[in-house]
């Protein structure tokens, strides 16, 4: 499992950004590669976390991205293990959510 992390407000797992991708203030991203397929257990899990944050979060992998808060849209999605999954959060609580969805998808079995 792999987890990265950038931030215009410096919180996170990882180091800050380089200075020539400044973000805007209120997002967040984070990497995760995943230790197995996106299927409907660890998407409905993302799903239902989702909506507890005020900050939009979208996943992205290799060039289709879904909302974190449909189950259907993660599934298809297609993410398989090993494969690197892209969290972009934008919000007043952004990196506490991609935080948090990007543990539930680490954990993924």
């Amino acid at each position: 499992m792999s987890v990265s992390s950038e931030s215009t407000t410096g919180a996170g797992t990882a180091s800050a950004p380089p200075a020539s991708a400044p973000q805007a203030p209120g997002r967040h991203r984070m990497t995760v590669v995943l230790p197995a397929d996106l299927h409907a257990r660890p998407a409905g899990r993302v799903a239902t976390a989702a909506p507890r944050f005020a900050s939009t979060v979208r996943l992205a992998y290799e060039g289709r991205t879904a909302a974190a808060t449909s189950v259907l849209a993660l599934m298809a999605l297609g993410a398989t293990a090993g494969g690197t999954v892209e969290l972009t959060a934008e919000g007043p609580d952004a990196p506490q959510a991609a935080a948090a969805l990007a543990a539930i998808l680490a954990a993924a079995e």
